[in-house]
């Protein structure tokens, strides 16, 4: 994602200022004093995350700068030096992203924070239910300014299909009134599938019942605004709930994917098991072929090479299934579908890693791997999951006493 941020602004003080902070927080900075500098800059140069732009200028001292800039499809966030009533509507009406004072540097401690959302933004897919295609028109309007990407759906059966065909979606804002299948009842219906740390909710609606709030919340949702609502309180809403989403994603991965890796963890393969209520259920014990002499001849830099580099293989060969480092270099694989077919591409992954050159500080290093499988059916409670690793490790151990690089599957 871009991390380009224009900046238009003519007090060399505030300007350094600026410059400091912005490109601490690892943004990179281009500056323009003048309207005439930024309409050359960006005569030839649109590639930008967002502009910073002063609304008095010494060549445009009425805010043309904005003009300019949203004319070139570039984002902006106006500072000026003072409060105004009629400028800040006038603003905002243009289609910036915000408007700021820049009296101290808690404006700055704002901006930031800001951009950062704005370059986190391009991850996240938005649906957004409402019968009346004005407010979807005007919603959608706000979320794609923020580099966001949107869905829509007219009420909240219709949400329902968009979330299927849709997994990745990350936040929904849905009105309540609506036919067919009302916002309350639609948030409801989404918390049976997805918590609040899958998916966010915002509750809207123009009612004039002050419990609205309470029933949303009560039903699922994450935060809830009265319609009509103006850009600013709107925004804050939105970025409040982003920012907690993308804190609760990151405590979800420390907790279950591997640090070195990127796999899932132990933790997750089983929290995964009770999920699988039918059909057969197949799993795999693999570790690597004397992975101790490459430790002692490469070190644990080289180690920890091999190991990224053949998590990424195993993904490449099984991305449809749970692919987890159980520990140093021990794996496991488990797979939904014909054990035959599980069996056969396991064989196809082992010599693919046999014959796949791992480079360390230019030295080549081969390895290959032992696999025990085994087979079962869902569900799979407790007992029955820890039976299976069992089987899978013996195969995994005769595996290794049979001369290693060899799948065991009986």
């Amino acid at each position: 994602m871009c991390n380009r941020v224009l900046v238009v602004e003519d007090s060399q003080t505030f300007r350094h200022f600026l410059e400091q902070q912005l490109e601490q927080a690892g943004f990179q900075v281009v500056f323009a004093e003048t309207l005439q500098a930024a309409a050359a800059i960006t005569s030839t140069d649109t590639h930008f995350l967002c502009a910073v732009l002063d609304y008095c200028l010494p060549d445009g001292q009425d805010g043309e700068v904005i003009d300019l800039i949203l004319g070139r499809q570039i984002k902006s966030v106006v500072l000026t030096a003072q409060f105004s009533q009629s400028i800040r509507e006038k603003v905002l009406a243009k289609g910036v992203l915000d408007y700021l004072l820049k009296n101290s540097a808690e404006s700055v401690s704002y901006l930031i924070p800001l951009l950062q959302r704005l370059q986190a933004n391009h991850q996240h897919k938005v649906l957004v239910v409402d019968d009346s295609k004005v407010v979807r028109h005007h919603l959608i309007n706000l979320l794609e300014r923020q580099n966001l990407t949107v869905i829509q759906a007219s009420n909240g059966n219709e949400g329902l299909l968009q979330l299927e065909r849709h997994p990745d979606i990350s936040m929904i804002i849905t009105d309540n009134d609506m036919p067919e299948k009302d916002g309350i009842t639609f948030t409801y219906e989404v918390r049976q599938t997805y918590s609040r740390n899958q998916i966010a909710i915002l509750g809207l609606s123009a009612s004039s019942d002050r419990s609205m709030t309470a029933q949303f919340l009560k039903a699922g949702a994450n935060d809830f605004l009265y319609k009509p609502f103006n850009q600013e309180e709107f925004n804050c809403r939105l970025h409040h709930i982003l920012n907690m989403k993308d804190t609760s994603d990151k405590l979800y991965r420390m907790a279950n994917q591997d640090a070195l890796t990127g796999l899932w963890n132990r933790r997750y393969f089983f929290s995964q098991q009770e999920k699988i209520i039918s059909g057969p259920t197949n799993i795999a014990m693999m570790d690597v072929d004397f992975f101790k002499k490459v430790n002692d001849r490469y070190g644990h830099d080289g180690g920890d090479t091999v190991l990224v580099q053949l998590s990424h293989l195993l993904q490449q060969h099984f991305d449809d299934a749970i692919v987890a480092r159980f520990g140093g270099e021990e794996f496991c694989i488990q797979y939904q579908g014909e054990f035959t077919v599980f069996c056969q591409r396991l064989d196809r992954m082992r010599l693919a890693i046999e014959q796949q050159p791992i480079v360390f500080n230019g030295q080549t290093i081969w390895i290959t791997m032992s696999i025990g499988a085994v087979t079962g059916t869902a569900p799979l409670t407790g007992n029955k999951v820890d039976a299976l690793l069992s089987i899978a490790d013996q195969r995994l151990y005769h595996a290794k006493q049979q001369g290693r690089n060899r799948l065991i599957h009986c």
